[in-house]
């Protein structure tokens, strides 16, 4: 049996004490002002008249953080937040670097930690003393701390895997979850014999290949941290690693069981053509929660773990962590004002109702009541599998070079689904990639 990782125990625990109280979009918003009401986090007053540029890739929370934040502003007199998202298929870490270039440099903006935290860490505020530390959950310090340090402001927690609509599966006859390949293929062929897509696949999007599909088979290594540590000294290898050869099955069965055109298939029509029913299962995580319910109010739905053989036990899992965080610019002339606010957001109600009623996240403070209901099935899901320690870890974090070996990782994805590697190749690739990128 595979052993438990730092990070699934160390949700598990959390949560325990949390339930007991990415298609491509540029938003740019800019709010009013109007009475501070004392709220807690608000020891002080800001200065008057701040402009605060805050720089963020969630999409589909883009609408609701506007609102948080005018929310803000009508308690905070003089200070005015500018939002600006990128994100789905754009790439974040190339627009945020082509901003520093600029010198367009944003007060706030996202950091996913390890190895995106040493790449950025010259320009981040050292956060350890603010007052929401000692709220923070222990799974969500360790992508953001160096040298005993904490940079970094954790989102939410989340997880993914495979979303399934209940009363399509009901209606092809599928009475039990399928937890295994083989029992997922066979769920399959019983959904295209009632006339159903099993998959919608987004394979447009490198992201949705290159960091979470690709995932899997990192994080269903016996040790995921030594295989990534041995992948980077050479003694392990991607190329020949039966994991690896596994979930290239898994790979091959969404996409003979998917969509037409899956890399056409971008993330806003991914989502939508799930949730209006023209594909059972689709690839995606708890943040889509919002945009699924606004599109069908009524779907009933659930997560399936994205199994690569059939050992039951340690395929009925689910991938869980810490999607992103917060940071601040040390050299911000707002810094302070940056970070009264961020306090604000997990510290005093408005904030914290945003964070699970609008955004529909699971919190990653201790503070932060989180209602099941209120949060939506997928969440629940999330939750319910992370009390019972069935989870894996995310790790494309830890990729050498970052975002730009997912980038790569994505590329090869897209090029097998083309057709235009095979199976022996696209591993190649992918060790290729790493050993250059090690380097």
């Amino acid at each position: 049996m595979r052993k438990l990782s730092f990070v699934a125990m160390a949700i598990v625990l959390m949560l325990s004490i949390v339930l007991a109280g990415c298609g491509t979009n540029n938003n740019v918003a800019n709010t009013g002002n109007a009475e501070n009401t004392g709220n807690a986090g608000d020891k002080t007053d800001p200065p008057k008249d701040v402009t605060i540029k805050m720089f963020q890739f969630k999409v589909e929370i883009a609408e609701q953080l506007t609102k948080m934040i005018d929310e803000y502003e009508s308690l905070h007199p003089g200070v005015t937040i500018e939002v600006e998202t990128v994100g789905g298929g754009a790439d974040y870490g190339a627009a945020l670097k082509a901003k520093f270039n600029s010198n367009d440099k944003p007060d706030i903006f996202n950091n996913g930690g390890f190895t995106d935290l040493d790449l950025w860490l010259e320009h981040l505020e050292d956060l350890s003393d603010q007052p929401w530390v000692e709220n923070l959950v222990d799974v969500a310090k360790e992508p953001m701390t160096k040298d005993g340090k904490l940079y970094g402001q954790a989102l939410n927690l989340e997880g993914y895997g495979f979303i399934y609509n209940k009363d399509l599966f009901e209606k092809a006859g599928i009475t039990e979850k399928p937890t295994t390949l083989e029992a997922l293929e066979a769920a399959a062929v019983k959904l295209q014999a009632a006339g159903i897509t099993p998959f919608v696949n987004g394979y447009g999007e490198w992201w949705v290949l290159g960091n979470h599909f690709v995932n899997i088979p990192f994080a269903q290594q016996a040790d995921a941290d030594a295989y990534i540590k041995g992948l980077s000294e050479g003694t392990e290898k991607i190329t020949g690693n039966e994991v690896f050869d596994q979930w290239t099955q898994l790979f091959d069965l969404t996409l003979k069981y998917g969509n037409k055109n899956p890399l056409q298939t971008d993330y806003n029509t991914q989502v939508t053509e799930f949730a209006t029913g023209k594909a059972a299962m689709t690839q995606q995580g708890n943040w889509t929660q919002v945009a699924i319910t606004e599109t069908n109010p009524e779907i009933n739905m659930g997560f399936l773990p994205m199994p690569i053989n059939n050992n039951a036990a340690d395929m009925d899992k689910l991938p869980v962590g810490v999607p992103n965080n917060w940071v601040v610019h040390k050299n911000s002339e707002v810094k302070e004002e940056a970070k009264a606010f961020l306090n604000w957001m997990v510290s005093d109600k408005v904030g914290q109702r945003y964070i699970t009623e609008e955004f529909k996240f699971i919190p990653a403070f201790k503070n932060i009541e989180a209602d099941e209901e209120v949060l939506g099935q997928l969440a629940a899901d999330i939750i319910e599998y992370s009390k019972a320690g069935k989870t894996l870890s995310w790790n494309w974090f830890k990729f050498p070079g970052g975002e730009a070996s997912s980038n790569e990782f994505g590329d090869a994805m897209q090029a097998y689904v083309g057709q235009q590697m095979t199976k022996e190749q696209l591993l190649e690739s992918f060790q290729k990639t790493w050993d250059t990128m090690s380097k």
